[in-house]
């Protein structure tokens, strides 16, 4: 230190034998000055753009990130259902992805995405069905990938709730198009729990 109270930068060159010695650094000048003596070419280097999730920093306030969480519109699912937006790419990119909890028996509608969409379960128990195939339990650590413009729903089980990503990709602005809502019938909680009763 010297006596105005100052950082000092000591540089000391490293041959064989030589000890680093330590460089306080006080002034970005500085740091241009060691990287012109390592005989480096200084490059501007951008921070990375971070959005913290819920459970970081950073949030809080509207308008902030993330978004607050918001409850699925009941024109697009059955029963309760949030949804935590994750991520959205700015242009050129259109990947958007958000974490989705259905408490249980709660589900989507029918619906396609353009570009397809991969969920990756996170916890609880969950059904997903493709038009004309049968209904499939979906468990954490489960990737499932929808092919794009194939009809599908997912939600919970009768009994237990589900949390999974969604992750898609958005076509001229638009990520899904949805379609009638999946019946009770369709569903068949009611045989599940009927069944169950009398194991």
């Amino acid at each position: 230190m010297s006596d105005g109270g100052k950082s000092e930068t000591i540089f000391q060159p490293l041959g064989v034998g030589v000890s680093p010695k330590l460089l306080i650094i006080s002034h970005a000048q500085e740091i241009v000055q060691i990287v012109q003596y390592l005989g480096l070419t200084p490059t501007r280097v951008e921070k990375m753009k971070i959005k913290r999730s819920a459970y970081g920093q950073g949030c809080g306030a509207t308008g902030e990130w993330p978004p607050e969480t918001v409850q699925g519109p009941g024109e697009y699912f059955t029963g309760t259902v949030r949804i935590d937006p994750l991520f959205e790419a700015p242009e050129p990119a259109r990947v958007r992805g958000a974490s989705v909890t259905f408490e249980p028996s709660a589900r989507t509608a029918w619906h396609t995405h353009p570009l397809g969409q991969t969920l990756i379960v996170t916890s609880g128990l969950g059904w997903a069905q493709r038009w004309g195939g049968p209904i499939e339990e979906i468990r954490p650590g489960d990737v499932v990938w929808f092919a794009p413009g194939e009809k599908h729903w997912h939600g919970a089980s009768p009994t237990i709730a589900m949390t999974h990503i969604a992750i898609q990709e958005a076509l001229n602005g638009k990520p899904v198009e949805w379609m009638e809502k999946v019946s009770d019938e369709q569903y068949g909680g009611d045989r599940f729990l009927t069944t169950n009763a009398h194991e």
